[in-house]
């Protein structure tokens, strides 16, 4: 392996180190059974509908993959899909460096659909621009709507910071909008052509982006306590901010980097109830899934090295 093979895991594995520490000095005084209170305190019904919330961001995940393909013209069943997606997703979200390890596992599963490699790529460049996509629309309606959000992490910025970015961020996503609209000029980069959506299809985009992140903000949510609860669109900000920054740090699983960030934004509530739905958002988003995937991905290989077998057989 090169040196820059061992950068992103470098990298991710010094932000969980940094943030490890960060996080013992914060939570110090908080003790397991504080959190493990805070957990048997959260009502049944509200276990059901983090569960729910997380079925429905998955669901969106699996969304991401079906609009990129109807970018792409191309045609795959909807089961080949949602188990392709889901897997992307659960394992390159514990990994970490989820673009490469996202790549990784997209790459095996749609070269087996005769799709080539830059199909493959346009594909994956897709699917990341549509999250970013989500994450700018809800960041400029969160940030017109509750402004005093930055001062959450920052007494010192200035609500007109907050005016100036969500109007920034509202302005490129309409400019996306018309770009499509008007179908601008493809831009061409060597071999690759990324030319602008349909309508119809950036319409999807500005649905199921943004609603994969309302159901995975929703799962810390609905496990939160009502009492200084700051209401729904304050944790999805907050969300939005800490699962970004855990997405940037390559740390595996964002582990540490997650949880400091909105301890941070929540300091108002107390931290066991805020650690105790941030450990069943890793368990309902991360964990089970992690493991449903690799159940996938052992099924998934057992039945290409059978075709390949019998391939064999009838050649012979």
């Amino acid at each position: 392996m090169k040196l820059k093979d061992y950068i992103w895991p470098v990298i991710g594995l010094a932000a969980v180190a940094v943030s490890a520490w960060l996080l013992y000095r914060e939570l110090r005084s908080i003790s397991l059974e504080d959190v493990i209170h805070s957990l048997y305190a959260i009502p049944t019904h509200r276990w059901i509908l983090a569960a729910l919330a997380s079925l429905l961001a998955y669901a969106a995940l699996a969304g991401y993959d079906r609009i990129a393909l109807l970018h792409l013209r191309r045609k795959i069943s909807w089961l080949f899909i949602t188990l392709c997606s889901f897997t992307t997703y659960a394992l390159s979200h514990n990994i970490g460096a989820s673009v490469i390890s996202g790549a990784v596992v997209r790459y095996r599963a749609y070269s087996s659909q005769g799709m080539s490699t830059a199909e493959i790529a346009l594909l994956i460049a897709f699917c990341s621009f549509t999250f970013m996509l989500g994450t700018i629309t809800l960041s400029a309606f969160v940030l017109l709507i509750e402004p005093e959000i930055l001062q959450r992490f920052n007494n010192e910025l200035p609500l007109s910071l907050s005016y100036l970015l969500g109007f920034g961020a509202l302005a490129f996503v309409l400019l996306y909008v018309f770009g499509s609209w008007l179908q601008l000029r493809p831009l061409r980069i060597r071999k690759f052509t990324l030319e602008y959506p349909r309508l119809t299809v950036v319409a999807q985009q500005l649905i199921v982006g943004p609603l994969e992140l309302i159901g995975a903000a929703a799962i810390i949510y609905f496990t939160l306590p009502e009492a200084g609860n700051p209401g729904f669109l304050i944790v999805l900000g907050i969300f939005l901010i800490s699962f970004s920054a855990a997405l940037i740090s390559h740390a595996p699983g964002g582990l540490g980097v997650l949880e400091l960030v909105f301890l941070t934004g929540l300091p108002d509530m107390n931290q066991a109830d805020v650690l105790a739905a941030l450990i069943i958002f890793r368990l309902f988003y991360l964990l089970i899934p992690f493991a449903l995937s690799l159940l996938v991905v052992l099924f998934f290989e057992r039945s290409q090295l059978l075709l390949r077998w019998y391939k064999k057989d009838s050649e012979t």
